[in-house]
């Protein structure tokens, strides 16, 4: 398990899950409970399908937590004060940070190459967002003086971005604000004069803030408003420590730790046909701590090795990271 961020083949893939399933059977309480509960003979499993993944509610109600570590850090979903919030407990912070790093530097680059800004408003109002914690991180590798937050000060953003024209920008942003951005600069006939230097990673979430729409409406609005193709996509959760990224097209591509299966979403113990839609189910071997095979609420397919978001399971909580409905 310690080598995870070295897997290169699919073989490699599977003997760390099958050794991580192991590890937490053993030593993570909540997570034995429940492969006890469903009565599976752990000598068959030798294949990700027979692999059985913890529901993500799990994290409202209990600490899902390897015996062997204490910790007092901890992520939590966001969310209103009526909701019940996810904690994922972090036993060790290297290994996020590690996994930030890699997953970034093989899908966009090197951060030390960008000016980092955040237009995160829902994140930073709230505190233990594992978000707000990846970007502080890479605005740490950075280290550039530009480097910055902005909450509703969409004035100050325009004048930076455009102070900023013909630098490598990378700015990170919910989706409603991004929107409420562009919406402040056509009041306020305001133009970005920028390159294909600026690229935007919009993370999710309305919020209720918005009308819903679909992905590729958002994509489409974002690109022509910010005048840059670069309209990529972040896909994480609270529960997780790492992240898949789509550069376009909204298809995502995860790490080589990380791997999405999409699960019949009305029979857990099937999977579905690349190509055909279901519950997205969530290998995260960087979970070495907690729990690796989680069952999400999240709509999707396959698409070879990589994957598509189309919404979520009805009835189901909204998330902080909540995608838009298709």
């Amino acid at each position: 398990m310690e080598n995870i961020f070295d897997i290169q083949t699919e073989q490699d893939f599977l003997t760390a899950s099958l050794k991580t399933f192991r590890y937490q059977y053993e030593n993570v309480e909540i997570y034995r409970r429940f492969v006890d509960y469903l009565n599976i003979n752990l000598d068959e499993i030798d294949s990700l399908t027979k692999i059985p993944f913890l529901p993500i509610e799990m994290f409202k109600n209990h600490q899902i937590l390897d015996k062997n570590v204490t910790t007092d850090l901890f992520f939590q979903s966001s969310g209103t004060t009526q909701m019940n919030l996810s904690k994922h407990f972090i036993a060790d912070v290297n290994i996020y940070e590690k996994s930030i790093c890699k997953s970034f530097e093989q899908f966009i680059g090197k951060p030390e190459d960008f000016i980092f800004l955040g237009l995160l408003p829902s994140y930073l109002e709230k505190q233990n967002s594992s978000l707000i914690y990846m970007v502080d991180y890479l605005m740490k590798k950075s280290a550039k003086p530009e480097n910055g937050y902005f909450l509703y000060n969409h004035e100050d953003l325009f004048e930076l971005l455009n102070t900023l024209k013909d630098k490598k920008v990378i700015l990170f942003g919910v989706s409603f604000a991004l929107l409420d951005f562009l919406d402040f600069c056509d009041l306020n006939s305001k133009t970005l004069k920028f390159s294909d230097s600026l690229t935007i990673i919009e993370t999710g979430g309305m919020k209720g803030r918005k009308e819903e729409m679909t992905k590729d409406e958002l994509l489409k609005i974002l690109q022509e408003g910010f005048k840059t193709h670069k309209i990529y996509s972040e896909y994480s959760m609270t529960e997780l420590l790492s992240q898949a990224y789509s550069l376009g097209e909204n298809i995502y591509e995860c790490p080589n730790w990380m791997k999405i299966m999409v699960r019949n979403a009305e029979d857990p113990f099937n999977y579905e046909k690349e190509g055909r839609t279901g519950a997205i189910n969530i290998i995260d071997l960087a979970n070495v701590h907690s729990c690796s095979f989680i069952a999400t609420q999240d709509l999707g397919k396959t698409i070879g090795n990589k994957f598509q978001v189309l919404g979520r399971i009805d009835h189901s909580d909204i998330r902080g990271c909540s995608l838009l409905v298709s």
